[in-house]
Formats: C-alpha cells, sequence, structure tokens
C-alpha cells in the first residue's frame, strides 16, 4: 500500500507516519517549498519516507504528485491549523483549508476515483454549540475562519463522495495534543512554560480565557482512527474525541500539580490572548466511531498532561 499524506511535517503527519511504516506502507510526504525546511517531527523517521514538492494553493503540482505516485490512500492533514492566526489571516487560510481541499478532491476526480480520501475536519466546525454532547449530525456554527473554513472542506468532501462516488471521507477531530505540539497552541505553550518555571528560566505564564473547556485526546491515539476510517468498505464521517471535557484552567493546575507548583503563583492573564469570538465548550461523542471503527483512546487527559509536561522537562533540562 502507498499512502499520500499532506502536512507530514506536523503534529499529526509525524504521527501518521509512523503508524502507516509499521503496517509496511511505502509513505508519500507532500512539502512545501521553503527556505527552512523544518523535519524536526519526522527526523527519526525521514530515511523511510519519500518526499515530493507541491503546494495546496497549486493545483498543477498536486496534480502532478498524484499522477507521479498513484497513491492509494491520500491523507489530507495540511492546514492553516492556528486559530489566532485564521483571524489575522483569513483570505490564506481559506485559500488553504477550504479551496485546497477542493484542489485535491479535483485532482483525485481527475486522476484515479479508486484513491481513498481522508479530510481532516475540525471541532471548531461546532464553534457556538448548538447540542451537547456534538456529534456527526450536530449542526456546525464556527466562531472563527479557521471554523468557518473547515465547513466548507468538510462539505466539499462529503459533496465529492456524493456527486463522484469518491472514498471520501472526514475526521472530525477533537482538540487531540502530544509532546509534538507547536508551542503556538495553549496546552504546549502551558507544558512549556511549566518547565521553563520549574527551572528557574520563567517566572510567570501569560494567558487568555481560563474558562474556555474542550476535549483533549493524545494525537497518536487520533491518527489510528484516520487509517480505520480508510479500511472501511463505505466512507462514513465519524467524530473522534474523547468524550470528556475539561477547562484549560484544568489542564493548567494539572500541569503545574505535576511538578509540585500552585499555577496561581505563576499565571496571569492577558486579553490579547483572548479571541474575538469565543469557543466556550466542546464535547464529542465518539459513540460512532467506538462502534463502526472499534476505536478507543488508550491516553487519559491525566496521562496526556504529564507526558506533555515531562516532554518539555526532558527537552529543557540544564545540560550536564
Amino acid at each position: 500500500m502507498k499512502a499520500l499524506i499532506t502536512g507530514i511535517t506536523g503534529q499529526d503527519g509525524s504521527y501518521l507516519a509512523e503508524l502507516l511504516l509499521e503496517k509496511g506502507y511505502e509513505v508519500i510526504g507532500m512539502v512545501r517549498r521553503a527556505s527552512t525546511e523544518s523535519f524536526e517531527r519526522i527526523n527519526h523517521i525521514k530515511n523511510k519516507i519519500t518526499f515530493a514538492q507541491a503546494d495546496l494553493l497549486d493545483q498543477l503540482s498536486i496534480y502532478r504528485i498524484i499522477e507521479n505516485h498513484h497513491p492509494d490512500e491520500i491523507y489530507n492533514l495540511a492546514a492553516q491549523s492556528f486559530v489566532p492566526t485564521s483571524w489575522n489571516q483569513p483570505v490564506l487560510t481559506g485559500e488553504f483549508n477550504a479551496l485546497g481541499v477542493t484542489k485535491v478532491l479535483e485532482a483525485i476526480r481527475q486522476v484515479d476515483r479508486k484513491i481513498k480520501f481522508y479530510q481532516a475536519s475540525s471541532s471548531e466546525m461546532f464553534g457556538k454549540v448548538q447540542e451537547v454532547p456534538q456529534n456527526e449530525k450536530t449542526s456546525f456554527y464556527p466562531r472563527s475562519p479557521y471554523g468557518v473554513t473547515k465547513v466548507y472542506g468538510h462539505w466539499i468532501t462529503v459533496n465529492y463522495r456524493e456527486s463522484y462516488e469518491l472514498h471520501a471521507s472526514s475526521g472530525i477531530l477533537f482538540n487531540h495534543e502530544s509532546p509534538r505540539r507547536g508551542l503556538e497552541f495553549v496546552t504546549r505553550k502551558i507544558t512549556d512554560g511549566v518547565a521553563r518555571i520549574k527551572y528557574g528560566l520563567a517566572d510567570k505564564l501569560a494567558l487568555g480565557n481560563l474558562d474556555a473547556k474542550r476535549d483533549w485526546g493524545f494525537a497518536g491515539d487520533y491518527v489510528k482512527a484516520m487509517w480505520l476510517m480508510l479500511q472501511l468498505d463505505k466512507p462514513q464521517d465519524f467524530v473522534i474525541a474523547t468524550g470528556e471535557t475539561h477547562s484549560v484552567e484544568d489542564f493548567v493546575r494539572m500541569a503545574f500539580e505535576h511538578v509540585d507548583l500552585d499555577f496561581k503563583d505563576y499565571v496571569t492573564i492577558d486579553p490579547r490572548f483572548v479571541r474575538p469570538a469565543e469557543v466556550d465548550m466542546l464535547l464529542g461523542d465518539p459513540s460512532l466511531a467506538k462502534n463502526v471503527l472499534k476505536w478507543e483512546p488508550s491516553v487519559s487527559f491525566e496521562g496526556l498532561v504529564k507526558m506533555m509536561v515531562d516532554a518539555d522537562l526532558e527537552k529543557l533540562a540544564p545540560k550536564e
């Protein structure tokens, strides 16, 4: 089997590449031409991956990469994935997250309709939630340019599936974290901050809304669900979540407690980090994924927080 992963250098792309290599896949990683290339998350498997240059903004490059490599499966994980940036660069976010999905689907339609396609949808599509918990039938009400673009990507995938009989599925993934999470995301900002404070490298951690609630899981678990979706005979969309919700404050408290500190002594609230339109509460119902895919998360919320804090403690530990 041969798989093409867009966004292979990201958190999810790195875990998915590991999983597929373990399953004996040939893995093609789509990378953008950049003056500085960051392969930090996949350095340990870099020599096992075939890299090919293409860009979601360039239809012809996507067409060529599919035509040249003829993958059996395509996992579209590339995106402008940071919500605050989507407010500053809404048009670019739309180009990548909405039109980029269309370009990949259109290339599949033209080159080989037997290719199975996975689209990375997001719980941010639910935004101002219309029901709790959220499942595959819950109405979308996105609260950021990022969320809006992900709704477009989701529905264009449904449209191509139904119009051209493609094996195209969307995973509506709730927040999933790991030690490989980017430092701009609040969870990693917290665990990195905790490690810095513990080692005396910082004395404060500035955050935004501590009351926001999220359904947090481990990225390594969630990529297994992506793969399982493309093994089904018929394509289908799934909510991938833990079914538990915790506040940002819960995450902060647990992270500081893990190093025997009280977060109230170190955390400050900075209005700059509060979103123009907040998503207050996300809680996913993974029942369908558990029943159909036989998927279960293996890492608990507490286990995830400790894993991330320990990884940052190790990364920042004073050198002997």
